[in-house]
């Protein structure tokens, strides 16, 4: 496939920043505004080289394995989870995210709401949709000279961690991976020492085996008496009912969740948790990278990527193959980009094959990861159509293709 042809679809509503960015690389844009119900998706992303999705799109083996034509997944997104990575690796089809560019957004939020908490706004904002009038101080806390834990000080666990201080909070934090504090941060060893320590904790781990189930009642019953809990990170690893029975003891002073371990499809569905109508606790849908800013950030992150794996076939921030980073094509070359099973002698055949085609190597790029190699070979210009009937005889070949304008 060139380079200059191709379309890809875009699903959940991105935001139009990424348009430019594949418009360049010769990709024609179709655009729908929600998720597509697995039934449906084979039929709309049928022809497509390249989708485009955010969290409620499912991409899993079944459905890709009947979308021969796809090359490239954008993840409009923080995450993976909605793509079978391994399937989509198998068929050489590449899957690119946005893993740092809501940040801010999402730390903001979280900042937010620890003053929310504290002030005890949320049961304050609906006594008076009820039409009463609490004013009463019981409860009612700054946030300075407050310990703020966080769990995971990666990129947002760390902004958050200079905005706490701002503010005057002490702050504390744990992950599993050495990390540098930033400002007067205190890395503690383990997750027990800040539940402990803790006023509030806020949650910023990925969804990974580890941290599935991470805080249950045993932890939550952990945590410093009266202190609050946010997670803005995945839905997976709090335990709602033992949050809510935490809550209703009075335990725990109060919450704030916004991703949850089922989450509706559509603004049609019905929402439901333990949580819904408890006192101080603060529910939204998975927004916490939803600004203007980042949704425009994250739009041109993924859209440049995948612009530039069609122009150029560089996977080095790809999450589920091996990772190619190269210069880009001259215009006088072809580009040959070949995904093959890792073993012997494939490298070999493709130099025979070419030899044997009269076509000389300019440059040659190879990456291998597991059971899967990835080589970028430039080339003096040849037809395609003769290249490609050579590397289809490659038994270990699963996917290539030639870029050649």
């Amino acid at each position: 496939m060139s380079a200059t042809r191709g379309r890809i679809v875009l699903l959940e509503g991105i935001h139009q920043a990424a348009d430019s960015a594949l418009s360049a690389a010769g990709l024609e844009v179709d655009r729908l505004d929600g998720a597509v119900e697995k039934e449906r998706l084979h039929e709309v992303l049928a022809g497509a080289s390249m989708v485009g999705i955010r969290s409620r799109t499912q991409l899993d083996a079944e459905v890709l394995g009947r979308l021969d034509e796809l090359i490239a997944i954008g993840c409009f997104c923080i995450g993976t989870n909605q793509v079978a990575l391994e399937a989509a690796a198998g068929r050489g089809v590449a899957v690119f995210n946005a893993p740092f560019s809501n940040t801010r957004s999402v730390a903001e939020l979280t900042m937010a709401e620890i003053i929310m908490l504290m002030r005890r706004i949320p049961q304050r904002s609906s006594a008076m949709h009820a039409g009463r009038w609490l004013k009463s101080v019981d409860g009612s806390r700054e946030v300075r000279g407050r310990t703020l834990g966080i769990v995971g000080y990666g990129h947002i666990g760390s902004q958050l961690s200079i905005l706490a201080e701002g503010l005057g909070m002490r702050v504390v934090y744990h992950d599993i991976v050495e990390k540098l504090p930033l400002g007067n941060a205190t890395s503690l060893p383990d997750l027990g020492s800040v539940l402990e320590q803790s006023d509030v904790v806020s949650l910023h781990v990925p969804a990974t085996a580890m941290t599935a189930g991470l805080l249950g009642a045993r932890e939550l019953q952990a945590m410093k008496p009266g202190a609050f809990l946010i997670n803005n990170a995945r839905g997976n690893i709090v335990d709602l009912e033992a949050l809510g029975e935490a809550i209703d003891s009075g335990r725990l002073a109060g919450a704030a969740i916004d991703v949850f371990p089922s989450e509706p499809r559509s603004g049609n569905a019905t929402f439901e948790s333990p949580l819904q109508g408890k006192e101080n606790v603060l529910l939204t849908p998975h927004i916490g990278g939803s600004t203007l800013e980042a949704q425009s950030a994250i739009a041109r992150e993924v859209g440049n990527k995948l612009a530039r794996y069609g122009r150029e076939g560089a996977t080095g921030t790809a999450v589920n193959l091996p990772g190619v980073d190269l210069p880009a094509r001259k215009d006088n070359q072809h580009r040959i980009l070949h995904f093959h099973k890792n073993v012997p002698g494939v490298l070999g055949r493709m130099h025979s094959a070419l030899a044997g085609l009269g076509v000389n190597i300019n440059a040659e790029y190879l990456q291998s990861q597991g059971d899967l190699s990835y080589v970028i070979l430039d080339v003096d210009p040849v037809d395609p159509r003769v290249i490609d009937n050579e590397l289809m005889k490659i038994p270990e070949t699963i996917r290539f293709r030639t870029i050649v304008d």
